[in-house]
Formats: structure tokens, sequence, C-alpha cells
């Protein structure tokens, strides 16, 4: 059945069905579970009916052929060549509808594959039939009309027969899941062949619940018509008219080329009219017959707020990771698991996964190990803050290609413990870095921010030292390693972000908190992070910092007014928003680079490279920076300012 449904304002009630009928329902239904039981387990028994149903229809259809020749009194010589040659006609077309894969076919299912098996078959039979008129002597094969109108009725009889058997199964089906129950009365958002099957899919299934009452479509060339019997009403907006008349309580989005804003707008009119909104998960899966209708799911915020697919070049990838040791840091993390996930799919050599939380580790590790790869996974509880431990798994794989994704990422957090996040996201990412090269590490990319321009947070500061170390250790002598980082924004639904956290308040009956209404973030999906990481990874020769193209930034404010809606609530009605004000080291919005960096364009029309043409060569400053790290707030605060020039402290809370 369907997922849970979005239920937007109050939905038009549906109708139930009677009751009336469903024994019958139930008889047919049981009958034809139980013949297919029988049929399906002893493989004699199916071969044996099978044969039996075909022979008796094709035997009757040789014969009336020679009725209908001679409307119904066929001449004596003729009567007698019929019953000759009946036998071997009818055992020829068994033959070949048992070559044609109709045997093995399930009676009940009946499709464009099997019909044209049958029409093949019987044109094989037909065209030996015609050979034997046209060389053969008068009574070694029947007559042309006879040839004709046993190939029509055999075509006809055999179809209609395995049709029949599909009708009594979608009858008794839909009656025993529809009897007693609510019916939900679907409008479909788009009239392509993605549409078409939706509706196809429904009223073959009337069981599911659902029931098709027509289509929007735009398209001056289908307005006014019909598809399976359904009108096309042409615009969407129409639906504000049309659909108390229908009772429509349902729609379906099956635009295959459907941008956020038009989703907005269809959820919008659903609202209005009082009815959910489901979106299909893949148009081109559902297309090629891969995922049902089904499989739809209501509209998430993801939706709204998405992008177009991201073209990356598989090759490029394949020739960094594949027969190679790759290593990811932070593997349990909301990036780390993707970057896994990808990477263990252009089959390396082994992939070695560090992460200091046992459970997220643990997680990652049951998924990764059901991978036909799996077995090339080796997972280790690893803290990178302990070089000892970090060397001693340097020493052991010797990897090739390394992923540092961990961080202490939680801004106001970091604002009470600044210590930490220098310990670790600057400190260990420089001691990484320094093992790399020493190790001879081919390639070394640093998973950072874009709270690491012009910082205001210490989370933001310690990042942005993680990347001039990055880069004063690229110029290193003798350096073996391209060191590079990836800036991005805010992945959806990671670990710790805005969208969880807002779902969480919408379930627990709001409120929903935003720190201020004109805040704004750039947002990109977990996997389109990590494919254009992996892409960046194939163009770093050293020293760069990669930025990606992130869209538009995205008004906070906006984004929780969209999720209390999508969830079927009215904002600051049903659920209230409440500001609650900056909360330490955030920003109102996320810049893109430094004023000092060179902002390139790279082969990818989604990745930009960035050089600062300011930076030492030296990184004396991080010894200077562990006994920094030691110190309280204020003075950490004040020794990063220095460092960082364009970092902006929060005022001082007086936290610790």
């Amino acid at each position: 059945m369907l997922a849970e449904t979005i239920q937007i304002g109050r939905p038009v009630g549906g109708r139930r069905a009677g009751k009336l009928g469903s024994a019958g329902f139930d008889a047919v239904h049981q009958f034809l579970a139980t013949l297919d039981r029988v049929v399906g387990r002893h493989g004699g028994i199916r071969w044996i009916a099978i044969a039996l149903a075909y022979a008796l229809q094709l035997g009757v259809v040789f014969w009336l052929a020679y009725e209908l020749r001679w409307d119904f009194a066929p001449p004596e010589d003729f009567v007698m060549q019929r019953w000759l040659l009946i036998v071997p006609i009818v055992v020829c077309k068994l033959f070949l509808l048992g070559s044609f894969g109709q045997f093995r076919s399930v009676l009940s299912y009946f499709g464009l594959a099997d019909f044209r098996a049958v029409v093949l078959a019987m044109v094989t039979v037909s065209g030996l039939m015609f050979g034997l008129w046209f060389f053969a002597e008068t009574q070694a094969a029947p007559p042309r009309g006879v040839i004709v109108m046993d190939f029509v009725l055999s075509v006809a009889l055999v179809c209609s027969f395995r049709l029949s058997l599909r009708l009594a199964r979608t009858w008794s089906m839909s009656g025993r899941a529809r009897a007693g129950g609510w019916e939900r009365r679907v409008a479909i958002i788009g009239a392509g062949d993605v549409g078409e099957a939706v509706a196809k899919d429904l009223l073959q299934r009337g069981g599911s619940g659902m029931v098709p009452v027509g289509f929007f479509d735009e398209d001056p060339l289908l307005v006014g018509r019909s598809i399976h019997g359904l009108p096309v009403f042409g615009r969407v907006e129409r639906l504000l008219q049309i659909a108390p008349l229908l009772g429509v309580n349902e729609l379906v989005i099956t635009l295959t080329e459907a941008s956020p804003k038009r989703v907005k707008e269809i959820v919008e009119l659903g609202r209005r009219i009082g009815a959910a909104t489901l979106i299909i998960p893949s148009f081109t899966q559902l297309a090629s017959g891969e995922v049902r209708v089904d499989r739809s799911r209501p509209v998430a915020i993801e939706d709204l707020l998405g992008r177009s697919a991201v073209n990356l070049d598989g090759d490029s990838i394949a020739r960094l990771l594949r027969d190679r040791v790759v290593l990811v840091t932070g593997a349990g993390g909301s990036i780390g698991r993707e970057l896994c996930r990808q990477i263990l799919a252009h089959r390396p050599s082994r992939l070695v996964l560090v992460e200091q939380a046992e459970i997220a580790l643990f997680e990652i590790e049951q998924e990764l190990v059901q991978h036909e790869h799996g077995s090339r996974v080796v997972p280790l509880i690893v803290d990178i803050t302990d070089q000892e431990s970090i060397r001693h798994v340097f020493l052991r794989n010797r990897p090739e290609i390394v992923f540092h994704a961990a961080a202490h990422k939680h801004v106001p957090l970091m604002e009470r413990q600044p210590g930490e996040a220098l310990k670790n996201n600057t400190l260990a990412t420089a001691d990484l870095m320094r093992l790399a090269g020493e190790s001879g590490v081919a390639k070394f990319v640093l998973i950072s921010t874009d709270k690491a321009i012009n910082p205001t947070s210490v989370m933001g500061c310690s990042k942005r030292l993680a990347e001039i170390a990055l880069q004063n250790l690229q110029q290193a002598k003798a350096n073996p390693t391209a060191f590079m980082a990836v800036r991005f924004g805010n992945v959806l639904g990671s670990s710790g972000s805005v969208i969880p956290t807002f779902r969480r308040q919408i379930a627990q009956g709001g409120p929903v908190t935003v720190t201020h209404p004109e805040m704004t973030r750039y947002f990109m999906t977990i996997p389109e992070a990590t494919g254009l990481v992996l892409q960046a990874a194939t163009m770093g020769t050293g020293g760069e910092i990669f930025i990606l193209d992130m869209g538009e930034p995205v008004k906070i404010l906006d984004m929780a007014r969209q999720m209390i809606e999508l969830s079927g609530y009215e904002p600051d009605v049903d659920i209230e928003i409440k500001v609650t004000g900056l909360r330490p080291g955030e920003k109102l919005y996320e810049e893109l680079c430094h004023t000092n960096e060179l902002h390139t364009r790279t082969a990818h029309p989604r990745i930009f490279q960035l050089r600062d043409s300011e930076l030492a060569g030296s990184c004396a400053w991080l010894d200077d920076l562990r006994q920094i790290a030691a110190q309280e707030p204020p003075a950490i605060r004040a020794a990063l300012k220095r460092l960082v020039p364009e970092y902006t402290p929060y005022v001082e809370s007086g936290g610790g």
C-alpha cells in the first residue's frame, strides 16, 4: 500500500465502497489463488493443464474455420481433410506456443509480450500452411480461406481466454480490497508517459483504494481529450473549480521536469482544496515499469528545495578510486557515510572506515558489508586526535587516497568549547595531513565549509585555519601529496541540520524555532555534495580549495513554513513559528569566497576553484595554536582574531 500521505487542510471525504458482492469477489479470488498455487507447484500439472486448455480452443477454432468457409456446409472431401489435419495442426500450434514461452506464462497475467508471442506463433503456423498449399498437393493443406480464418480466430480466442482470466483476477482483487474501505479520488498532475502509466496502474489495481478521476496538463493538444477513459482538463489551476465536482482528495504529481517552484504551487493548490499531495520518486523508473504507483511518497521539503541532477564524470572517478586503498575519516557521519557508499561502488582494493562513534561506525559497516564489494571494508574505531592510533592505521593500511570528513561542526557547541574545535578541526587535521605526506598518500581531500569564509564562529575559524594549514603544507619541500579542500554549505537532512530539527519540532506539536526571520542558507543534497567532492578530487593537483555551486540561498523562515504545510498544518495557527534570536557564532547569511581568493572555473560547471595568493608558506603557528587551545574561551577568541584577521568573534557570552 501507499506510504503515509501528507494531508494538507481538511480532506474531501472519500467514498466508502459497499460490501455487496464481497463474497463473490472472495470466492473468485480464492479460486484463482488456489489454481495458481496448484499449477505453480507442480510443473507437470501446469504443462498438461495449459496444453489441454489451448488444445481445446485451437481444435474448436480449426473446426469452425471450415464451417465458416462454406457457410456451415463444407464439402465431403474437405470434411475428411479437416479430420486428417486437425491433430497435426493443433500439435504444431501447441509446440510453437510453448516455444514462445506461453506454457511458462501465468495465465491470469496477460500483456503485450504475451499477445506478441501468440500472434507470432499463429503467424508461423499459418505461414507453414500457406507453404504447403502453394507447393504440395491440394489435400495436403487447407484452403486459403480456412488458413486466414483459422489465424484470426486462433489469435482472437486464445487472447480472449487469457484476457478473461486477467479481468477475473483484477475484478476479484479490486472487490476484496475495496469492500467496506475508503476510496481516495485522485487527480493526476501531468498527462505524459508517466501520468499515463500511473492511471493505467490504478485502473488495473482498483484494490489500491485510489480511483483516478482525471488529468491536469497544460499541453493544448491533450486538453479536452481522454486517456484510458479519463478526461484531460487543462491547467492545474482549474483544480479550484473542478475538484469539488469530482470529489478530489488526493493529487499525484507525475511531471517529469517539475521545478521546485512548480511543485510548491501544486502543493499550495492541494492545500486550498483540502487534498493530500504525493509525488512519484523516480520518473524514469516508473515509465520503465521499475517502480509502480504504490511507491509514491508525500512531497518533502527536499522536492521544493531540489536542484537539477548533477552530471559526473564516472570514468575519471573510477580511475581515481579503483583498486586503490581509500581511507575515510568521520565515516559514520552524514557526508562520511555517503562518501563510503559512493567510493565502494567504484571498487577500491580496500575501504578503511575511521570513526570515533562506535554506533555510527557499526551502522555504516552493517550497510556496506551487504554490498557486492563489502568484503573490502575495514571499519576502525579511532579518534583522529590520537596521533599514535592514527599513525598505526596509516602504517598498517597504507592508504593512497584520504577523504577527511571528521569534524566538530555544531556552531553553538563549539562556541562554548572553542578549544575542542581547534584540537579536532585544525590541529588533528594538520597532524593527519603531515602523516599523509610522510606516508606517501597520493591525494588528501579535506571536507570544509562555507562557514570558513569571513568566519563569525569558532567552528568556521577552525576550518579556515585547517585550509590555511593545508595550503601551507602543500608548499613544503619534497611533498608527495596533493592536498585539496572542498567547501560547501548545509546538506539536506544531515545530522544536526535544520530540517531534522524542524521535523522533530513539528512532530511534537511545535513551536518551530527560527533564530532570525532574515536568515538564509545554501543547501545541497548529501549525494549531490558527495558526488561533487569525488569529482573535485579527480581535478586537484595540490593546494586548491574547491567551492561547489550551491544554487540560490534559501530563507530559513520560508523553509519552516513549507515544512509545516507539508505536514498538514497551517503555520502560526496549528504550529507556532517562534523567532529566538541569533545563537553564538551564527551568521545571517553565508558567503562563497574570501576577498583575496582568486575564483576560477573548472572543467565541471558545478565546481569552482579558489586560490589564496596571500598565504605564507610556514606552519609554525600550529605550535602556538596547541598552547592557545588549552586557554579559556575569551583568550582563544582573541588569539584566533590575530591568526585570522577576517574572523569576527561573537560577543563574549561568558560560557566556557
